[in-house]
């Protein structure tokens, strides 16, 4: 790739914002209201905005491999809280995507260095469910499984959090698990009832005020 190229994408792509509206930056550097925050995965192939047609300002996003949300990485920690106590966003959608890498890699008995640490989260979330896992004989559908059930548990990672909890009570934040098909380019809602599930851990999780 010619770097250079990027930088004249970047003119045109001024050019094509300015000659529809020309105070569109003016308009964009008045701040930000996303009433989602996205939290999705690195992998190139899987851009948050561009798969679900929405504009610069109206997503805040944060991405990582695998979508994992750890209690100990201050950097998603620091974003799910600036996004729910300071922008007030409405929604939190943790997406994964069939034909991850990071879910595969967690699937091997491999050392992968400092992936290890990283990918430990995923092969905790294949312990958790290894009778349902083992039972799928066809090992693409036992890997897409895995990708659903890491969505899911990552998701109620966010849901322990003190600050999601309080929105959650106060404004009726709402979470959501997604699934990003690749071969398709759909979107799939996995539809969780977080709210039960937050009800069936409230004896270890609840925070109060």
């Amino acid at each position: 790739m010619n770097l250079e190229t990027i930088f004249e994408n970047n003119e045109q792509w001024i050019l094509r914002k300015t000659q529809e509206n020309p105070a569109y930056f003016k308009d964009l550097n008045q701040g930000q209201t996303p009433e989602v925050l996205y939290i999705g995965c690195s992998d190139s192939r899987v851009t948050a905005e561009e798969i679900m047609g929405l504009a610069p300002g109206e997503l805040f996003v944060h991405r990582n491999i695998a979508n994992i949300v750890n209690a100990i990485d201050l950097n998603a920690q620091s974003v799910i809280n600036y996004a729910v106590n300071q922008l007030e966003v409405n929604h939190i959608v943790i997406c994964g995507h069939y034909s991850c890498g990071g879910v595969k890699a967690a699937m091997e008995a491999k050392d992968l260095g400092i992936l290890n640490p990283w990918l430990r989260n995923i092969r905790d979330v294949y312990r958790t469910y290894k009778s349902e896992l083992n039972s799928i004989p066809d090992s693409e559908k036992r890997y897409d499984r895995l990708v659903e059930l890491n969505v899911e548990e990552q998701a109620i990672n966010v849901v322990k959090m003190a600050a999601v909890q309080r929105a959650i009570r106060q404004r009726g934040l709402q979470i959501h698990g997604w699934v990003f098909d690749i071969k398709s380019g759909k979107l799939i809602d996995l539809k969780i009832d977080f709210a039960q599930i937050l009800n069936e851990i409230m004896e270890i999780y609840r925070l109060e005020e």
